[in-house]
């Protein structure tokens, strides 16, 4: 078996830069909130569209969640001692920088369907909450419950997407002891797959597409729900105010 001190500091601190370092993005949905409002405003006023709202907040936050991504992730990089190759450290940081993206996009979504403030944070919380645990580190993927943690949730949650890239980044290539003091005789890719039950039928970098893939899901979903708000809101108040008039 191998060491397992060795690997608990690299994979504990994966976990926590890839899951509850970005969980504090939740504490933006305020700011979404009122961001909300806003557009509403103006789009009734006929400034601008949906999709010009949507592409234009993609474009004007990138830039500040790579500021916030850079900075902690470079400082929990060197605290625990990674791999110190120059493309070991920006994939880490490219899959921190999509995990802000992702993040960010669910609080949008949240707070279009909820625009409560404090029902908003609970649910957003509650939803990234349930992803991290299926997410497959608090339980081995393979031993996870088929109802609802393994289906769907290992597999829509970006959390899991996260940690296989990073997993990957970290220990190929590396060899690890069987036992402290031991030479370093088992290597990475049989610690990913024995260990951490790490699917090896694709690279670390098809992780990371496929997190880039779920921003643009999760974009296209905002603006459905918009749209869909803007074509039904009115037929619920219409609907709600005539059976308020009737009684």
């Amino acid at each position: 078996m191998v060491c397992f001190f060795i690997i608990q500091a690299r994979v504990s601190m994966i976990l926590f830069v890839s899951s509850f370092l970005t969980i504090l993005a939740v504490g933006g949905f305020p700011s979404f909130v009122e961001e909300t409002k806003v557009f509403q405003c103006e789009r009734l006023n006929g400034h601008y569209g949906v999709g010009s709202y949507v592409i234009s907040h993609a474009i004007s936050s990138t830039p500040y969640l790579l500021l916030i991504s850079l900075i902690p992730g470079a400082i929990a990089y060197s605290f625990i001692g990674l791999q110190r190759e120059p493309g070991q450290f920006i994939y880490f940081e490219l899959v921190v920088l999509m995990a802000m993206l992702l993040v960010e996009c669910q609080m949008m979504i949240v707070a279009a369907i909820v625009p409560n403030l404090l029902m908003g944070i609970i649910s957003g919380a509650g939803v990234q909450g349930l992803m991290i645990l299926g997410a497959g580190f608090f339980r081995l993927p393979n031993h996870l419950p088929h109802i609802f943690w393994k289906y769907p949730m290992y597999y829509i949650s970006f959390h899991r997407y996260a940690l296989e890239g990073l997993y990957k980044n970290e220990f190929e290539g590396l060899k690890f002891p069987a036992y402290p003091g031991g030479l370093p005789t088992v290597d990475g890719e049989t610690l990913l797959k024995s260990v951490l039950h790490v699917e090896m039928g694709y690279s670390k970098w098809i992780d990371l597409a496929i997190m880039f893939g779920m921003v643009v899901a999760y974009r296209i979903m905002f603006f459905c729900i918009i749209k869909t708000k803007e074509n039904v809101g009115p037929i619920i108040r219409d609907f709600m105010s005539s059976y308020t008039f009737r009684n």
